[in-house]
């Protein structure tokens, strides 16, 4: 992994702050969907709840391909991104985990509402201690302002970033995109995208 790449990516985080072009519009639209077809320079996306969304590409915007990686890999120490489920004991069942490379340690760092599903959250933080249960694994996640316990069973989806291509935007390819900006026209421009590498994106 290119430093250049890292450097880049330490600016990204699930919830990154928007840019002031992006404060001088509307609020950034998050989009999770599948690429349906290309049209010239606009991506055709088929988002989850059934739109059809018409997106370009900012320039020098960048591609994030995320892989499919295992409970193993995540470590005590790792800085990770977990959207979860608030549990009545205080803990959280995670839906996803993605493990950030190191120059992204702290960003998003917190504990916050999430749009996945309803009362969904996501929480940033290091993991302090993780330990094997009947459930699969124990994660106590440590941020600025608290910590949470985090439950992550076997089949979680649990992905790490890489870099990723342009090519890689393709007809079925599924996708997560942040912070798109509304244009004047309605269609979307995208400062980055995150693009599934044999795995859909589980943001």
């Amino acid at each position: 992994m290119s430093v250049g790449f890292l450097r880049v990516l330490g600016m990204i985080a699930l919830l990154s702050a928007p840019t002031a072009s992006v404060l001088a519009q509307d609020a950034p639209v998050r989009v999770r969907g599948t690429i349906d077809r290309v049209e010239g320079d606009t991506y055709i996306v088929k988002a989850r709840g059934g739109a059809e969304l018409k997106v370009t590409l900012a320039e020098k915007a960048m591609v994030v391909a995320l892989i499919k990686a295992s409970l193993a890999d995540i470590k005590q120490g790792s800085y990770v991104g977990v959207s979860g489920m608030p549990q009545a004991d205080g803990s959280q069942k995670a839906l996803e985990v993605h493990i950030f490379p190191e120059a992204m340690r702290g960003v998003g760092d917190g504990h916050r509402g999430w749009d996945l599903q309803p009362t969904s959250t996501m929480t940033n933080g290091n993991v302090e201690q993780a330990t094997a249960s009947s459930d699969g694994q124990v994660l106590m996640l440590k941020y600025k302002d608290g910590e949470k316990k985090i439950v992550v069973s076997s089949d979680t989806p649990i992905v790490v970033y890489v870099p990723g291509e342009k090519s890689e935007l393709k007809p079925g390819a599924s996708i997560f995109i942040a912070a798109a900006v509304k244009q004047p026209d309605g269609s979307l421009q995208a400062p980055r995208v995150n693009v599934g590498r044999g795995v859909a994106p589980p943001m």
